[in-house]
């Protein structure tokens, strides 16, 4: 969704939808050019969201999916998330909820998530946001875009690639992932 071409505000700075944006996808996509209000993608358990600015409690009670945030973020982000993961631009750590979930540098293959998610803002919305971040260099974005990973979820994650990387088969994968997930 984007404002009509004939707006003549800037969309990265107005609010065009509102609260609640998101709640409880389970799968999809959702592509807004322009902030949204409060909880966005709150129980989102398998959709893509991408969005240029949200209010308070963004990705809370998240359990799956993948939210990119390319603007301001209010307070209290990332409330009891335990799943999914979500990237966002210039974070005000302070405004992290950290009970849960913590804050992860890029690694490549998620550069090259946020890379094809920009991407495909520019295509469906026309985002100059997006547009101008995709013209930065990789180490500009690892700089200015920092990942939210739930724990726990991260720590399965991690034992689930090394799992793959080392050749297990799908039972001891799964074996690797149940032992992380005990802690």
């Amino acid at each position: 969704m984007a404002p009509a071409p004939e707006a003549t505000f800037a969309a990265e700075d107005q609010i065009i939808a509102g609260n609640v944006i998101g709640y409880g996808a389970t799968s999809g996509e959702i592509l807004l050019r322009g902030i949204v209000g409060e909880r966005f993608c709150v129980r989102n358990s398998g959709a893509t969201a991408i969005v240029e600015g949200v209010g308070d409690h963004a990705c809370e009670y998240m359990t799956g999916g993948e939210a990119l945030i390319l603007g301001p973020t209010g307070r209290n982000i990332a409330a009891g998330m335990s799943g999914g993961v979500a990237w966002v631009l210039d974070l005000e750590r302070k405004r992290l909820n950290t009970e849960l979930a913590d804050p992860v540098e890029l690694d490549d293959a998620s550069l090259e998530r946020v890379k094809e998610l920009l991407a495909r803002h520019v295509s469906e919305t026309g985002s100059s946001v997006a547009e101008g971040l995709l013209r930065s260099s990789d180490d500009e974005l690892r700089s200015r875009f920092t990942m939210i990973v739930p724990r726990d979820y991260g720590r399965v994650m991690r034992a689930k690639a090394e799992a793959e990387a080392a050749g297990f088969g799908e039972s001891e994968t799964t074996e690797k992932m149940m032992e992380a997930a005990r802690g």
